[in-house]
């Protein structure tokens, strides 16, 4: 008798997710289709809204994209040439990039191995070099919050404002058990289809409790100008279209369950590369401990005497560790077994040709690189079955013992 075949496993399948809402997402664009009110109609303020009610924030303002949504909040905080932003490097490009767009120089840190957020001892340091620092942007990376208790501290030490980017991290929550994109002057995210929370195309949204920058952010999305025509400021053309706005209405009120779906699949991960000799990214591969093979440092759960729950990874990405000269061989393993993976990301910014003018040189920020070197991410999607997942953690930890026991 004939073994089955082991199942294909894409890193991302968005058709799973849509065949569970499919019927309430035609419900919900058919109104905008009737209404041909495509741009700032009312499903954008309706999912506003939303947003800084899941959020927890006063205000939320669409745009385009996470991209812009960086862009603007630069505007809005009257940040332009010559100042600069302690921002992570080892990030996604829009991170740096959108801070050149103002004119400003991004000043990069180093990150923490453990989380792969943003070192805030290297953000202090850098903070005390800087001579024109106006804002310090905290990545809240693969859906786990960065250290926001010690981000405020500095910001309030500098005097500048703190910017989160939040792309990856809607519903994720700090060591307060404080959703991310509240506790900063604005927080930037992303509806990029991919993002746990993803749009049919492009989208993002800025959250804020500041009543002024939220009046300055809604103006300058469409081209500075309140009311039509009339332009207080010089803004740029980044609104959020209805029909996407329509979309994530729906996918919204399943978030919370489809989050709670990622985190068991990175937990059974966990399990089983833990039974094989993992340990978590606590432990540095260079100790020699275990398997050659880290997985997520995990967010605390509840903790005794909080009212609220404790910090939580909402795992936008399940992203291992293993030595550099493992990982493109263990990659190109996977995907002979049909097992989708990426690379988050393979250089980080401050060696980008693009930045070269900045002056930053190879082992200038040895975390990030090592990280850019040994890091790939895994399917984590919620629609996963436990057989996929099976596939996936025992290609990986077969392939990593073989490679192990062979070196010895």
């Amino acid at each position: 008798m004939n073994n089955p075949s082991p199942p294909s496993v894409p890193l991302l399948d968005l058709k799973a997710q849509y065949a569970t809402i499919k019927d309430e997402i035609k419900a919900a664009i058919e109104p905008v289709i009737e209404s041909q009110q495509f741009i700032m109609g009312p499903a954008v303020g309706e999912l506003e809204a939303a947003i800084a009610q899941y959020v927890g924030a006063r205000f939320a303002i669409g745009c385009a994209s996470g991209s812009d949504a960086i862009l603007l909040a630069m505007m809005a905080l009257g940040i332009g040439r010559d100042h600069e932003v302690i921002c992570p490097s080892y990030t996604f490009f829009a991170t740096g990039g959108y801070i050149t767009k103002v004119g400003a120089k991004p000043v990069y840190a180093d990150i923490d191995p453990v989380t792969y957020n943003m070192d805030p001892d290297h953000v202090r340091t850098l903070a005390r070099k800087c001579k024109r620092l106006k804002a310090i942007m905290p990545v809240h990376l693969f859906g786990q919050a960065a250290d926001m208790e010690a981000y405020i501290q500095i910001g309030e030490e500098f005097g500048v404002p703190i910017v989160e980017d939040a792309a990856q991290a809607i519903g994720a929550r700090d060591e307060q058990g404080i959703r991310v994109g509240t506790r900063s002057a604005i927080s930037c995210f992303s509806f990029f289809p991919s993002k746990n929370l993803g749009a049919f195309g492009d989208g993002g949204i800025l959250t804020t409790n500041d009543p002024d920058l939220a009046d300055r952010l809604s103006i300058l999305r469409v081209h500075g100008g309140r009311p039509k025509y009339y332009h207080k400021y010089i803004g740029v053309n980044s609104r959020l279209d209805s029909l996407q706005a329509a979309v994530l209405k729906v996918k919204l009120k399943h978030l919370d369950q489809w989050t709670r779906g990622r985190q068991s699949n990175a937990a059974y991960y966990d399990k089983k590369f833990k039974a094989a000799g993992a340990q978590t990214s606590q432990v540095p591969l260079s100790s020699g401990s275990g398997l050659p093979l880290r997985t997520p440092h995990p967010a605390g759960a509840q903790r005794p005497g909080m009212a609220m729950p404790g910090p939580s990874h909402i795992y936008n990405q399940y992203v291992i560790r293993v030595p550099a000269d493992l990982r493109d061989p263990l990659r190109a393993h996977l995907t002979e077994h049909k097992i989708g993976t990426e690379i988050y990301y393979p250089v980080p910014l401050h060696l980008q040709e693009c930045f070269a003018y900045l002056g930053y040189r190879k082992g200038d920020l040895p975390e990030s690189e090592a990280a850019a070197d040994q890091t790939i991410a895994l399917p984590i999607y919620p629609e996963l079955t436990r057989a996929q997942l099976d596939h996936v953690a025992g290609t990986i930890t077969q392939f990593i013992t073989q490679q192990a026991v062979a070196a010895r």
